[in-house]
């Protein structure tokens, strides 16, 4: 029953293979490495370069593409799944593993609609408070979900086009939820602003504020707000964000924010 179940995650693209290697825009080819056993708390995917060094992907995976309005992005949950992985952002070299909540492996209660991930190099400031929103960051790199036709595998670091961004406030903390496509979806071409994904995708931005505002209803916590009127921004306003994230990051690694007990090195 364990080898049908794994063999029936690696076909989904929820585990990886053991040695899967890429080759990403403006990046050397990189493998990923499972530890552990899906589904456990000792699960891993660590991040190796080419020479087999592991590698943290949150500071060694470049944040830009070398193309302008293109980032590259980790992805940690692949569409259609529920298990709540992330990158482990206080264990030396950030694998990605399972959540944990109060001694239980975390899982969303239904499945996100979408592939949901991180940029690489940029940090939510704790320290900061934004002065539009009057919350301060939620000490995480910043998320982004990707609303692309295909399921992409745990792991997977790919090129998106920012379109947009939803200022979501979870438990007053700011949460920016970026709306991204992969540039070598079917859609791509299509969409380069916020608008453009009303018009061609209809539904999904209400989708997704309305995943995020309910998810964590069911553990009876409270809806989670957004701010700017709950708009969901344009591309310039996702880039500004981007870029404010990744200076926080910047003064967070040359150690001129207090790091606290995140893993920087």
């Amino acid at each position: 029953m364990a080898t049908r179940l794994t063999l029936q995650r690696l076909r989904t693209g929820l585990l990886p293979s053991p040695l899967r290697v890429r080759a990403f825009s403006a990046l050397p080819a990189v493998k990923t490495a499972v530890e552990g056993d899906l589904g456990t708390d000792k699960y891993r995917l660590r991040f190796k370069d080419a020479s087999g060094k592991e590698i943290s992907p949150w500071h060694d995976i470049p944040l830009h593409s070398g193309v302008p309005g293109v980032f590259n992005a980790l992805f940690e949950i692949p569409k259609n799944t529920k298990p709540k992985m992330e990158v482990a952002t206080k264990e030396p070299n950030n694998p990605i593993a399972q959540d944990v909540k109060k001694g239980k492996l975390r899982d969303y209660h239904g499945p996100i609609f979408w592939n949901y991930g991180m940029l690489p190099q940029t940090w939510e400031d704790p320290n900061e408070q934004h002065p539009v929103t009057k919350c301060s960051g939620d000490n995480d790199p910043l998320d982004v979900v990707e609303i692309g036709s295909e399921s992409l595998p745990q792991g997977a670091v790919e090129p998106v086009k920012l379109l947009g961004v939803l200022a979501m406030i979870d438990d007053g903390e700011l949460d920016w939820k970026l709306i991204a496509i992969r540039t070598n979806d079917a859609l791509a071409s299509k969409l380069n602003d916020i608008d453009d994904v009303e018009k061609h995708c209809p539904g999904v931005i209400s989708g997704i504020r309305e995943w995020f505002r309910w998810y964590k209803t069911p553990d009876g916590k409270p809806l989670n707000a957004f701010g700017y009127d709950e708009k969901a921004l344009d591309k310039k306003m996702a880039l500004e964000v981007v870029a404010e994230g990744h200076e926080a990051w910047k003064k967070l690694r040359e150690g001129k924010t207090e790091k606290g007990k995140l893993w920087v090195e």
